[in-house]
């Protein structure tokens, strides 16, 4: 099962990230959605959960949409929380995070011992503060085992020149 991990989409979802996102399973969201709308288009796409961000204040995406949000999907338990450190890695196999708008996946120690953690931010497609711009996560689980977790760089968004980037920035100047 493919499930394909975004965060902090702030109101914009490129057609270079719906193309990315075409053919996935799921949708994990981290937060920062901003807007109705594009949680729906998000949710057409494939069953999608999400976590409240912090600029999603005065939204009401449902009650199965909290500050933290936890589930259960192909035998692991999932969590997802706009804030890295208010993730309970004693309480899940794979973390999800935002926030930072960098990507980064990593294992670490679960507390107590009790094996390791999946600890996933997927950056953002929309505003990217990285050189490698637009990112996505993407992890591929069979029979409850993660096979593969990765950072996919989805390209600019669409040329269209709004919108903030480190790598814009790097591009410019170089």
């Amino acid at each position: 099962m493919r499930f394909d991990i975004v965060s902090d989409t702030h109101g914009r979802l490129s057609n270079k990230l719906l193309e990315a996102l075409k053919g996935a399973d799921a949708i994990m969201h981290a937060g920062d959605c901003c807007s109705y709308g594009d949680y729906q288009t998000l949710c057409n796409i494939a069953p999608m959960s999400m976590c409240l961000g912090n600029n999603d204040w005065g939204m009401d995406y449902g009650p199965d949409v909290q500050r933290v949000t936890r589930v259960f999907k192909c035998g692991l338990r999932w969590q997802l929380c706009h804030y890295e450190e208010r993730l309970d890695l004693a309480t899940c196999d794979i973390a999800v995070c935002g926030h930072s708008h960098r990507p980064f996946v990593h294992r670490v120690s679960s507390p107590g011992g009790l094996g390791t953690v999946l600890v996933i931010n997927p950056g953002s497609p929309t505003f990217p503060r990285t050189a490698e711009g637009p990112t996505i996560a993407r992890v591929m689980v069979n029979n409850g085992s993660v096979e593969s977790a990765e950072i996919v760089r989805i390209g600019e968004d669409d040329g269209d020149g709004d919108g903030w980037s480190i790598a814009r920035l790097f591009r410019r100047f170089s």
